[in-house]
């Protein structure tokens, strides 16, 4: 979720030269908004995947020895999506403290996170469901968006080297407290679900609660992004920036496969097939609901290096474009879950069930289809919305979008 964005208006003017212009005063935002709507458009496809392949579901982890290589790859490029925006969230908050105080931070924090947890209980949860009152309130990432934000909010007065520690010391170490289960009769099942356990939590007689996004490790992640925003300080050189975020997306990798090797701690364990592409699937596949170590290293690792290409492409119109998602990034989000939705209905509407109790694709390459056609169209109003929170800055419920 940008907390400020570089976009500005698009009408008439070519990509290339916007990135250009962009580029000379707005690298690193633009930069970050870039690798914010590439991971956005690895979202569509998979929630593409989702509404139309839903009778080709896939467990968590990912089941390498079942699931076939192209569904595990394609589900595997969306694992990018909530590391990288959680983190980007946290360096975006950074951003925006730099022309605020720590107080007026806290207190941005603070309202945006309670508005996304609200967004989630309502605008979101009926896209997915269609049903009001809802059955159950399925607590997401905008949701665990929302309680990071919140959790920054308090713990930003703290200084940079703790929150490091901290950091760290929860996306490392969150997986020793995996074998904390708490049952219903528990005193602490309704905060620990939210924290660490996925689990139903009961509301009235006719509601519930699914913790699909544990959040304590994605509190973690959101520190971690924060505080690598001194990285990005005005006076900071763009050379050293890049070498800094290639140095630790790569280190990150290095020990991803050394403990991943290893097999001794950070998810489940990863089993030798006898076939080499299964074993890889297995070596790579890792725990999302709540993200492992092991989901956390690769992701994350990726995500920096990709930040450091962006920022060294910054000149190229593919830049200028992805940025254009990313300048709008709730905006897109919320139009996208209602496209989907209105599709998926017409579509029943039009032929009727297919698959069983769902209608879907017979094929995955129609997935990805579906997905660029919906990227392109999606392109414009997310563009138009990106413009009118430039324009418009005096409409101040504009920047929680």
């Amino acid at each position: 979720m940008s907390l400020s964005s570089p976009v500005t208006s698009l009408s008439g003017v070519a990509a290339p030269a916007l990135a250009t212009s962009l580029a000379k005063t707005h690298v690193r935002m633009l930069a970050i908004d870039a690798l914010r709507g590439f991971v956005m458009l690895l979202m569509l496809v998979d929630h593409v995947r989702e509404t139309f392949l839903l009778h080709r579901q896939v467990s968590d982890p990912i089941d390498a020895l079942s699931v076939t290589p192209d569904l595990f790859f394609t589900r595997l490029l969306s694992t990018l999506c909530a590391p990288v925006f959680i983190f980007l969230t946290g360096l975006s908050a950074w951003l925006y403290s730099q022309k605020h105080t720590a107080g007026e931070t806290s207190v941005f924090l603070l309202k945006r996170g309670l508005f996304l947890v609200v967004l989630e209980l309502t605008f979101v949860c009926f896209a997915w469901t269609a049903e009001f009152p809802p059955k159950t309130l399925w607590l997401q990432v905008i949701w665990c968006i929302g309680i990071c934000m919140i959790a920054l909010a308090v713990l930003l007065h703290l200084k940079r080297s703790w929150l490091i520690v901290i950091g760290v010391a929860i996306v490392a170490g969150h997986n020793l407290l995996d074998g904390i289960v708490l049952g219903p009769d528990s005193p602490f099942f309704v905060p620990w679900s939210i924290l660490h356990q996925r689990a139903f939590i009961d509301l009235t007689e006719f509601t519930r609660a699914r913790t699909t996004y544990p959040v304590l490790p994605w509190i973690g992640v959101i520190l971690l992004g924060w505080a690598i925003g001194p990285w990005f300080a005005r006076q900071v050189d763009p050379a050293v920036r890049v070498r800094r975020l290639l140095q630790v997306g790569i280190g990150l990798l290095v020990v991803f496969v050394v403990i991943r090797y290893l097999n001794v701690y950070g998810d489940k364990p990863w089993v030798q097939t006898g076939d080499a592409l299964r074993t890889a699937m297995s070596f790579l596949s890792a725990t999302k609901y709540p993200p492992s170590l092991m989901f956390l290293l690769p992701t994350l690792g990726v995500g920096l290096i990709l930040l450091a290409l962006f920022e060294k492409a910054q000149a190229r119109g593919t830049i200028a474009l992805l940025a254009v998602y990313g300048g709008a990034p709730m905006f897109f989000y919320l139009l996208h879950l209602y496209v989907l939705k209105a599709l998926y209905l017409l579509a029943v509407a039009l032929w009727g069930t297919n698959q069983g109790a769902y209608f879907g694709f017979d094929h995955l390459p129609l997935v990805w289809v579906c997905s660029v056609l919906l990227g392109v169209a999606l392109f414009f109003p997310t563009r138009w919305f990106a413009e009118l929170k430039q324009r418009r800055r005096d409409i101040a419920l504009l920047k929680y979008f």
